[in-house]
């Protein structure tokens, strides 16, 4: 007979009365229903980084280049589950968020540097989330100086509720909502037979490489890994509490994020082929989605408008919890949405004021949005190499995490060669920045 184990929700998240405790007698059984308990971190914070600035740069790279950059995408798969994976490892063997682990391992110089570098990237990029919710329910018909204040309200209700599994099934479902996507593209009604091709043999588009090719190409990585992420899922896995036993299953709900993620944002390339196919200018999604609707339908106009409105609710409440949580920690306040607003003021505070103010920005009238846009890349793309960095010394770091989830040999090899690779694109982008001519236009 099977062992009798008793399973109950991970590290309990909020407590546990003896009535949720479940007998179970199979081991298949037994697995499955620790990975749904488990399952969340990892999902929500790969589908999140699928936001509206995601939306934008798929979208564009297969308008610009059909499914030619299929290949880039297989290419960063394993990237983002190998960097999220130790992000994972390193919040439960500690219990506690990136922010607090980088002040007290390496002080309070280099804790404030990466603190100042999250908090400017993540807020500009929320105002990006914040201009995309105006544009898409704009082309609805709605009123952006009614539905913005309405969706950043909404957000807010979202986290002010004091139960941390309220918020990650609601979440959870946000995140599966983009299963529409593959719909859409298939509405789209792409050359499959192409797009496998595109998608497993590595090539330059046709036409060399431009300064617009490599700027996009760097736009998908920084798209595809960002630095909020690492703050937000170790701190999130710190906050559901998972434990030692919990690894296997968050790795796991890190693969099935990283795949959904890459699939996900595979399909917006295809809808973006079909402009591509069809010679229609792409500007930017919302105006994507107007051109589109005379030729694929009002279902088609109407679903990736919402689809936009959801990917940037997504990107919204993530990065801004990963902001309340990393200046939380640091300040040493209270800090769970296991707690309620009485109990963690502070931490509240700071995500509300994060949501309202980038709200607000996106208000003002001649508000400089595209430079704001061309910030967050550029700020992105200089942070996420030296927050990697942080995050492998941590790694290896066998005082702080012992022989059981210290980095192996191996990781390290494929980790420092993620972190040389993207130091390099860092380079090419200040580059491009600085010297315009610098490839072919």
């Amino acid at each position: 007979m099977a062992a009798v184990d008793e399973i109950a929700t991970p590290g309990s998240v909020e407590q546990t009365a003896p009535s949720r405790v479940r007998i179970v007698r199979s081991a298949r059984k037994r697995d499955l229903l620790t990975f749904l308990m488990v399952l969340g971190p990892g999902l929500i914070v790969m589908e999140a980084d699928n936001d509206a600035g995601a939306v934008s740069t798929y979208t564009q790279a297969g308008a610009q280049y059909g499914t030619q950059l299929l290949w880039l995408l297989l290419l960063l798969l394993p990237i983002t589950y190998f960097v999220q994976e130790m992000v994972a490892r390193l919040g439960i063997a500690t219990g506690e968020g990136h922010a607090a682990m980088i002040y007290r391992r390496f002080g309070k110089w280099w804790g404030l540097f990466s603190l100042i570098d999250l908090q400017l990237v993540n807020f500009l990029t929320l105002v990006t989330e914040f201009a995309a919710i105006s544009l898409a329910l704009g082309k609805m018909g709605l009123n952006p100086t009614i539905a913005v204040p309405v969706a950043a309200i909404g957000l807010m209700a979202l986290v002010l509720t004091g139960s941390y599994l309220r918020w990650e099934r609601i979440v959870l479902f946000l995140c599966l909502l983009d299963v529409t996507w593959f719909v859409l593209a298939m509405m789209c009604r792409p050359h499959l037979g192409q797009a496998v091709h595109d998608t497993l043999v590595p090539h330059v588009p046709v036409g060399g490489l431009t300064a617009n090719l490599v700027f996009l190409m760097i736009a998908i990585v920084g798209t595809t890994i960002a630095p909020w992420q690492l703050f937000f899922q170790q701190s999130c896995v710190a906050d559901k509490r998972l434990r030692f036993s919990d690894l296997k299953s968050a790795r796991l709900d890190t693969l099935v994020g990283a795949c959904f993620t890459i699939l996900v944002a595979g399909a917006m390339m295809l809808v973006g082929d079909k402009l591509y196919r069809e010679h229609i200018p792409f500007t930017d999604p919302a105006q994507m989605a107007v051109a589109l609707g005379p030729i694929a339908g009002t279902f088609m106009r109407n679903a990736l408008l919402l689809l936009m409105v959801n990917a940037a609710a997504l990107g919204t409440t993530t990065i801004s919890l990963s902001s309340a949580w990393a200046y939380g920690e640091v300040k040493g306040w209270p800090h769970s949405l296991c707690k309620s607003l009485k109990d963690a003021p502070g931490f509240y505070a700071f995500y509300v004021l994060c949501v309202a103010a980038a709200a607000a920005i996106v208000l003002i009238p001649g508000a400089p949005l595209q430079l704001i846009i061309l910030g967050v890349q550029v700020l992105a793309g200089v942070m996420l190499p030296s927050a990697i960095i942080f995050l492998q010394l941590l790694l290896n770091d066998r005082e702080l995490l012992g022989d059981g989830f210290v980095n192996r040999p191996w990781n390290n090899v494929v980790n420092w060669t993620i972190i040389g690779v993207l130091f390099l694109l860092s380079l090419v982008l200040a580059a491009q920045v600085v010297a315009p001519n610098l490839f072919p236009h």
